[in-house]
C-alpha cells in the first residue's frame, strides 16, 4: 500500500508540470481537455479494480 501511494505522489508531480507547462506556453485552452481525460482514466482505473465496474461501465 505505502507503494502504491508513494507511486501515486510521483504521477501527481507528473501532473502538477503538465499542468504548469501548459499555463507557462499559454495554452489554457487545453487544461479543461487534459483535466477531463485524467477523470475519465481515474473513472475507467477505478471502475476496473474494484466491485463498482458494473455499475460504472452502465453509465456508457
Amino acid at each position: 500500500m505505502r507503494n502504491f501511494l508513494r507511486g501515486m505522489w510521483m504521477n501527481l508531480g507528473v501532473v502538477r508540470e503538465l499542468l504548469g507547462f501548459l499555463w507557462e506556453r499559454k495554452l489554457w485552452w487545453l487544461i479543461p481537455m487534459v483535466a477531463l481525460l485524467m477523470v475519465f482514466g481515474l473513472l475507467l482505473i477505478f471502475a476496473s479494480s474494484s466491485g463498482v465496474g458494473p455499475l460504472i461501465y452502465t453509465l456508457f
